[in-house]
């Protein structure tokens, strides 16, 4: 599949992403490096509230965050997913880490795409890698 297949979902909140064919470039991009296929990716850009539900309904997590991710790929190398980002959490961290929203915006939907990939952040040797790769990716933005 081409990097169309990567789609931009809103709920609870009027927020919109920029450059959307640029993203989906970019994030193809970091699918095909990785060497593994891209099948569907579905980003869902939502509130705080409305991504509590789903970590408490699906993770058993009382805790708000700034990103779920699911992974429904049911073969090896192929990405297909959905990805919650609370777009108030992103905004909040952007504050945070003195960076811009845009860039924190990135840097999660980064993130949750390096999941689907088989990266993970449990430990810190994980976390050491997993930022890493955010930033090698971040770097390569063209946008």
């Amino acid at each position: 599949m081409s990097a169309t297949a990567i789609y931009f979902f809103s709920e609870e909140t009027p927020f919109k992403p920029k450059k959307v064919g640029a993203l989906r470039v970019w994030l193809s991009d970091m699918i095909n490096a990785e060497k593994h296929q891209l099948g569907e990716l579905n980003f869902i850009f939502c509130s705080d509230d409305y991504l509590l539900k789903i970590n408490q309904e699906y993770l058993n997590h009382d805790t708000y965050t700034d990103t779920v991710t699911f992974d429904n790929s049911d073969k090896d190398g192929l990405i297909v997913g959905d990805i919650f980002i609370s777009i108030e959490r992103v905004r909040d961290n952007a504050k945070t880490f003195k960076s811009k929203s845009v860039d924190e915006l990135h840097r999660v939907m980064a993130h949750s795409t390096l999941h689907l990939l088989g990266y993970k952040d449990k430990n810190p040797n994980d976390k050491k890698q997993m930022t890493a790769k955010e930033d090698e990716y971040l770097a390569k933005r063209n946008f």
